[in-house]
Formats: structure tokens, sequence, C-alpha cells
């Protein structure tokens, strides 16, 4: 059974930076995607980044392509995501996930969540 926690969340202003963290426990296999995924008040749950955990083959949705980057740090079963340039309409509840078998942009996909963090940017 896998656990994740992640940390990082807060207010921001717009332009501003944030990074956040997802700490994994459990076993973690190299073909496990492990990324975030957002949901904004009202709004559908969708894909934001992921990251194989044995390549570290990134993937990541148009609208943060350029301010945002996942990383992992392997020692630590941890992955980052640093955002930069963040907008208002970045804001919503940040989920940390793991997709065991499939592409690791899918909510269908996904087999662990952690509880997420709320990021909120102001105008």
């Amino acid at each position: 059974q896998v656990q994740l926690v992640e940390s990082g969340g807060g207010l921001v202003h717009t332009g501003g930076s944030l990074r956040l963290s997802c700490a994994a426990s459990g076993g973690i296999f190299s073909s496990y995607y492990m990324g975030w995924f957002r949901q904004a008040p009202g709004k559908e749950r969708e894909f934001v980044a992921c990251i194989q955990w044995g390549t570290g083959r990134t993937k990541y949705t148009d609208s943060v392509k350029g301010r945002f980057t996942i990383s992992r740090d392997n020692a630590k079963t941890t992955i980052y995501l640093q955002m930069s340039s963040l907008k208002p309409e970045d804001t919503a509840t940040y989920y940390c996930a793991i997709d065991t078998y499939g592409l690791g942009n899918q909510v269908e996909g996904i087999e662990y969540w952690g509880k997420g963090t709320l990021v909120t940017v102001s105008s």
C-alpha cells in the first residue's frame, strides 16, 4: 500500500512561485508514473504534470508548460512541482497521484491519491 503526503501549498500573488512536495511511502516501481492533478472549485479534477519513476520522462498539460517543472528525488521517494509565473487560474487543490500501469495523465488511471494541498493565487 502506497501513501502520499503533499506539502508546500499556500497563498501567493500573481507572478509568484511555489514549490509543492509529495513524499511516498511504500514500494515505488520504475514503471510507475507519479504526478500532480488539480481541482478548482466547481470544476473537474485535471492533469497537471507527471514523471515516470524509472526514466524521469515528464509530461505536462499545455497550460503549465514553461511555467511548472516536475522533478523527483529517488532516494527520498519524493516528487516536486516547482510552479512559477503563477496565475489566478492556477488556484486549486493540488493532488499528488500514482499511476501504476497507465500513462500517468488520466484521472481514471490513478490508483493512489494524496489528500491534497491548496494553492491560492491572488490577482
